[in-house]
């Protein structure tokens, strides 16, 4: 038995496969497939809400695409691959998460839209669910309170890609019981994650780290300190970072990154979570990175 079905079986007896069959997931976009994936491949039943067909065809595709490149290099079989399939289905509309026993919420990262949907789930789950967010920067009080279950609303911040990456950021509030943490991190485990735990301040721990050092390169670019080639090199040969900074904030998005680094300085009002004027001056005329073909690099 390998160490990782050995993790699993020891927690499975008192973990959330007791109390936990079927997962909702809100948002089948970059972060929400992936971990519908890993949820399936756990064995639970994933229902994901998405109200967008185009999305929904996109998810279906990238996690039917990652399990067959699985079975290429042996890691399951196709017995397995078809399990997992059968194992997510998709919808809409949020009612249809009526009788799920836990919610993954990874729809997009606004305020607004998820104070909407963590206020609509309330009235529409049994008051025993508990509402976990994969958000990056949101707080997770402001989505408690719209909820009448601030006891049962938590933060599961999954790394990208969710299917492959093992930390997973589990995020209190002082509402947050203790019931409720222990069961997500049984839930985690059961997936296979090494979670860590965060209390409810701004960014939590990942986001804050990775978002002072984006800030800090671009900084360096925007002084004129160095390239933007060699401070990307400087992290990926230095201290050995798969992708350098300024690569990384383009593949997050502009947008996000801006967001993130607001949500930043907003909450401490300290200087030095000042969002560089380059990167603000970047988002303002449409340069955000990949998805708009450019941002502090050019992309075909």
């Amino acid at each position: 038995m390998t160490a990782k079905k050995k993790l699993k079986k020891e927690h499975v007896a008192t973990g959330a496969k007791k109390r936990i069959k079927t997962i909702g997931l809100v948002g089948a976009g970059q972060m929400g497939k992936g971990i519908a994936q890993v949820a399936a491949q756990t064995g639970y039943r994933v229902i994901v809400v998405e109200p967008y067909a185009e999305m929904i065809e996109k998810a279906q595709k990238e996690i039917s695409d990652n399990l067959n490149k699985a079975v290429e290099i042996g890691k399951i079989d196709k017995k397995d691959k078809d399990r997992v399939l059968s194992l997510i289905s998709f919808s809409k509309n949020l009612e249809d998460l009526k009788d799920v026993d836990f919610v993954v919420e990874a729809a997009v990262e606004s305020v607004a839209a998820k104070v909407d949907i963590f206020s609509i789930l309330d009235n529409i789950c049994a008051p025993h669910v508990i509402f976990s967010t994969n958000t990056s920067s949101v707080p997770i009080g402001r989505l408690a309170r719209a909820t009448k279950r601030p006891d049962k609303v938590i933060g599961m911040h999954f790394m990208y890609p969710a299917q492959k990456m093992k930390l997973l950021e589990i995020v209190r509030t002082p509402a947050t019981s203790e019931e409720t943490y222990q069961t997500v991190k049984s839930l985690a485990i059961e997936m296979g994650k090494s979670p860590i735990t965060s209390t409810d301040r701004p960014c939590f721990v990942t986001s804050r780290l990775i978002q002072m050092l984006i800030n800090e390169a671009i900084f360096c670019l925007y002084e004129g300190v160095s390239s933007r080639e060699e401070i990307d090199t400087a992290l990926k040969l230095g201290m050995n970072h798969p992708m350098g900074p300024l690569e990384l904030a383009d593949f997050i998005g502009l947008d996000v990154v801006l967001s993130m680094q607001q949500a930043l300085y907003d909450g401490f009002k300290e200087p030095k979570y000042r969002p560089c004027p380059l990167l603000v001056s970047l988002v303002e005329v449409g340069h955000l990175g990949r998805k708009t073909k450019r941002g502090f690099y050019e992309y075909k």
